[in-house]
């Protein structure tokens, strides 16, 4: 009773030699369709193979040789989708496309998708596309971005890249990667269409349909009524998308491979014909639960059960084959055997292949890249100069940070005509702070456009189109609000190319105005002062600039690293620095500079030294340095010597051994962190100046409070200051 898994591969024999086989409400015959009966021979034996996948990956689990299990039993139907479907049709999958995978794969001449599953299922490092890493469902040459949870976390991305493909073609970038007319094809489950990240997907896309804009692409939602064990309402998911705005809904028996193929076939037709998106709706059952720990029992009735075992698609499929003269049972059930040794050998040899042992083997893909793109040449100066135009003439006048930072979104959105620059009001107004003023006026709404008040999307946009040769420049308003979306870095991005052997990535410049110190406009929301999300997401840069200069030079490096190596940027931009002019007293103009040539960068792990002092040393980044060095004299006169303060400016890849060099003679060592205490980077300097050091240092760290940033007069309570800056050296020296 509770071996599920035995009693249906035995159900497949018994019922089909007694020619009992479940029926359909639909009367489509084979000649109703533009099918051929290799087709649907062709589909029906992807679809054994994909349920002899799960049989034999479920035994290799109980023998300790198979990690994770989650199979495509009841979901056999989605071959139809790698039939129909091209294969410069990208498609970012559910966990349960393994018969997709296989159909697909008979595309290519050559190809072995069964030894392909077996070692992703085996976590082998042969396997082709994560190396071992996670069991996935990808393919580099299949056009197949792997998905390790698919919890509806794929949907945003799936929309920029279906938007990328038209803009990639107005545009003409060089760099694109999909076709002029293909589309982009996204499955999940019915359970995983109800969470906030499918509806932000779901909303863009109506949203762009609905001012005119292209959006090619098939969302096909399977489902087999069951979020784990909770049940969808029978009539859920039509009745929320069949009249849903802008997106164009279509149903199908995903049980009965005519009515599945005739209304993909239309779906794709449509989709690729008119640009729209289209909701293909799968109805279908989920046989041998959740995933291989899954007891079904625990919370479904035997008889439904049962049910759902009747009306498993190999049954209808075999019914179809034998109706419209396809192929006798005799030959189904020597397809079936011989599908099921063939699976067995494969999958048996799969089990010595080798596996990952180190920690270097997992991190190697982290930041791999291994499709590297040469760098464009500089900008003409006469097209730069008339580009610019007035603002030309200002560029040796020194500016503060916005400016500056303007101008070097001027100069990169010249040199890389693939860089687009997005998010909420960067267009036309140019920002909160204007940092993007211009852009618009100057570069056209191809490329600079103002995005729903939607991070899960802006984040989702710059994933998508990153996969289409675009290197994206999405802004985050503020810093608070990136935390409405982070799983589109945590999740999404930063694990491609983990997850792909460095295969696919997707480049991006993330830019965030935020941290503390704002006089005019308090709260926590808009003076968020913590960067901690971002301390323990591997693979990515994070840059704190503290003056308009060196955001300039980072923010060139950033772009480089996104085009060249596939990396994504945190580019987080000091909000009270922006309009910042003076340091010491007023109209001083030391806080304005002027902009840095074009052949000037910094590159990822340069800092930077402020005096030569070997008594003392700050090291800072963002806010930290402007108050360090306004501290500096006081602290120097107090202290009767000399001290220096370093700007560590990207603060995830500091380089240590440089750092040690440069902080040598010194022993006294004050780290001042805007950002709250626990969790800070500050914390992480500390322990890795106390591991890498070859002699005894005297560390201390003044952070922020552990507290969120009132309003009013109390705004920097919480924060370092000048005067705090100046008593914990002191209090380090002395101690």
């Amino acid at each position: 009773m509770f071996d599920r898994a035995k009693i249906i591969d035995d159900n497949f024999f018994s019922l089909l030699k007694n020619g009992n086989l479940p029926s359909s409400l639909s009367k489509l015959n084979l000649s109703d369709t533009n099918f051929s009966s290799e087709d649907i021979i062709s589909i029906f034996e992807s679809q054994v193979i994909s349920r002899h996948i799960d049989l034999k990956s479920r035994d290799l689990k109980n023998e300790g040789k198979c990690f994770y299990t989650i199979g495509s039993s009841g979901h056999e139907g989605n071959a139809v989708f790698g039939r129909v479907f091209q294969i410069q049709d990208m498609a970012f999958l559910h966990y349960r496309s393994a018969p997709f995978f296989i159909e697909r794969s008979k595309k290519i001449n050559g190809s072995s998708p069964i030894y392909d599953l077996a070692l992703s299922f085996m976590a082998s490092s042969d396997d082709p596309i994560s190396g071992g890493r996670h069991k996935v469902i990808g393919s580099k040459k299949l056009n197949l971005p792997p998905q390790t949870s698919t919890i509806a976390s794929h949907l945003p991305k799936a929309v920029g890249t279906a938007f990328s493909i038209d803009h990639a073609k107005g545009l003409d970038i060089s760099e694109k990667c999909l076709e002029d007319e293909s589309i982009v094809i996204c499955s999940f489950g019915d359970a995983s269409a109800n969470h906030s990240t499918a509806l932000s997907a779901f909303n863009t896309a109506s949203l762009i349909s609905n001012q005119g804009g292209h959006v090619p692409i098939v969302f096909i939602c399977e489902d087999n009524g069951l979020g784990i064990s909770v049940p969808t309402q029978g009539n859920w998911i039509e009745e929320n998308f069949k009249n849903r705005y802008g997106i164009e809904y279509i149903k199908s028996d995903g049980l009965n491979l005519l009515d599945l193929f005739n209304k993909t076939l239309f779906a794709e037709q449509t989709c690729r014909t008119k640009r729209h998106p289209v909701f293909l709706h799968m109805k279908t059952v989920r046989l041998m639960g959740h995933a291989g720990s899954d007891v079904e029992l625990g919370y479904q009735s035997l008889k439904d059960l049962k049910d759902s075992e009747n009306n498993d698609p190999l049954l209808h499929s075999s019914r179809i084959l034998i109706e419209n003269n396809c192929l006798t049972s005799e030959e189904i059930l020597a397809l079936y055997e011989l599908s099921r040794n063939q699976v067995n050998h494969v999958f048996n040899n799969a089990t010595f292949r080798p596996t990952l042992k180190s920690s270097d083997e997992v991190m190697s893909s982290i930041s791999l890249n291994v499709d590297k793109k040469n760098l464009p040449e500089n900008v003409d100066p006469k097209i730069r100069e008339n580009k610019l135009g007035k603002e030309f003439k200002r560029l040796k006048i020194p500016q503060h940070m916005a400016k500056l930072i303007n101008y070097g979104l001027f100069d990169i959105l010249m040199r890389f005509s693939n860089t687009i620059v997005f998010g909420q009001d960067v267009a036309k107004k140019g920002g909160v702070y204007h940092v993007t003023a211009d852009l618009l006026k100057n570069f056209g709404p191809r490329r600079i456009f103002d995005s729903p008040l939607d991070e899960t999307s802006i984040i989702g946009f710059g994933i998508g189109t990153a996969h289409n040769g675009f290197i994206p420049i999405p802004e985050i308003q503020f810093l608070a609000y990136f935390h409405n979306a982070e799983d589109q870095i945590r999740g999404e991005a930063s694990t491609l190319p983990f997850f792909s052997n460095g295969q696919f990535v997707n480049p991006m410049v993330l830019r965030i105005p935020g941290l503390g110190y704002q006089k005019g406009f308090g709260g926590h929301f808009h003076n968020d002062n913590s960067l901690t999300i971002f301390r323990d997401i591997p693979g990515l840069i994070l840059a704190v600039p503290s003056n308009g200069a060196d955001a300039v030079r980072m923010l060139r490096t950033a772009v480089k690293e996104a085009y060249k190596n596939g990396r994504i940027i945190i580019f987080i931009e000091p909000i009270a620095l922006y309009m910042t002019k003076d340091l010491h007293k007023a109209k001083d103009g030391k806080w304005e500079f002027i902009y840095p040539g074009l052949n000037e960068e910094s590159p990822v792990g340069e800092f930077k030294s402020y005096g030569d002092g070997r008594f003392l040393t700050i090291l800072t980044y963002g806010n930290g340095l402007y108050l360090s060095l306004q501290a500096q004299k006081d602290i120097e006169k107090k202290l009767g010597r000399k001290i220096k303060i370093i700007d560590l400016m990207w603060i995830s890849d500091v380089n240590y051994k440089n750092l040690l060099k440069e902080i040598s003679p010194c022993k006294n060592i004050l780290i001042v962190d805007e950002c709250r205490r626990s969790g800070c980077h500050g914390e992480g300097i500390i322990t890795n100046l106390i591991l890498k050091s070859k002699k005894p240092l005297n560390l201390s760290l003044h952070a922020a409070e552990d507290s969120f940033i009132s309003i009013g007069n109390a705004a920097t309570a919480t924060l370092p200051s000048k005067d705090s800056i100046v008593q914990n050296a002191l209090n380090l020296v002395n101690a």
